[in-house]
């Protein structure tokens, strides 16, 4: 569904818009495929605390999403406890056997796997530098700055975030991550994650992003996984052709085992 299908109408009439774009994807869909050895999938999933839209915690069925996606590069959010030890809940272990993913190396985390809930898992590459962003606002959020070269010729920054419920936490959320950009820096980056902004033109919140990151791309609903009417998760490059083909990953386990579903993308370096 495109950004002006749905750009200053009403809940009520986004909801039927964004039904009948569901039911035409999953009329026409098919599987997603590499067009060539250039491109690289990346992903973003709200993984809830590995707690489903049927109450049950099941980290095993988070995984099996994470399968069926095969991503390249993926940002969880809220992958670890919030509160108390904030222990990881995911085996990356098992993950890793399983796709080959390994998660972002962070400091200080106890028994979490990222920071703030944010983890970042890579294929393959070598990770050059990684920080750590406290983001400002009334909540405990966060962000994950990685520079990874993927092979002898290619690099890539990933920036990995989850933004405030509140839009003026949201904003100066936005204006942090745009302090670790330059204007002068021509590295492919990627800013992957629940941004929480479903407003879209001059009431979001990120319009700000727009100086580096340009124009967002089309909004995919992503949230609640049952019925998606709300394009909380995205994914942005500060290249106008670094990122096509974004997608909300909808099948039948992604719209049980989280209240978002994933989104994905086409990486072109």
């Amino acid at each position: 569904m495109e950004t002006n299908d749905i750009k200053g109408r009403s809940l009520p009439e986004t909801v039927l818009l964004t039904i009948r774009a569901r039911n035409a994807r999953k009329a026409k869909a098919t599987p997603r495929k590499r067009v060539n050895g250039a491109e690289i999938v990346v992903a973003s999933y709200n993984v809830h605390k590995c707690i489903g839209t049927d109450r049950r915690f099941d980290p095993d069925r988070t995984a099996r999403v994470i399968r069926e996606i095969s991503p390249d590069v993926i940002a969880l959010q809220e992958a670890d406890n919030r509160f108390g030890d904030r222990a990881g809940l995911l085996d990356l272990a098992r993950l890793e056997l399983e796709t080959g993913l390994v998660p972002v190396p962070v400091s200080g985390n106890g028994k979490g796997h990222g920071w703030r809930g944010n983890v970042l898992l890579f294929k393959r590459g070598t990770v050059r530098d990684v920080h750590q962003l406290k983001l400002p606002g009334l909540e405990p959020r966060g962000a994950l700055v990685a520079e990874i070269d993927l092979d002898e010729k290619r690099s890539l920054r990933v920036i990995a975030a989850h933004l405030g419920l509140l839009r003026r936490s949201r904003s100066e959320q936005a204006r942090v991550v745009l302090d670790i950009m330059s204007s002068a820096d021509e590295r492919p980056t990627l800013l992957l994650g629940d941004l929480n902004e479903w407003r879209l033109g001059n009431r979001s919140a990120l319009n700000t992003l727009h100086t580096t990151f340009g124009p967002t791309p089309p909004a995919v609903p992503t949230f609640p996984s049952a019925l998606p009417v709300l394009a909380l998760d995205r994914i942005l490059g500060n290249r106008h052709d670094l990122v096509s083909n974004v997608e909300a990953h909808d099948t039948p386990l992604s719209r049980v085992a989280s209240d978002h579903l994933p989104l994905t993308a086409f990486v072109h370096l």
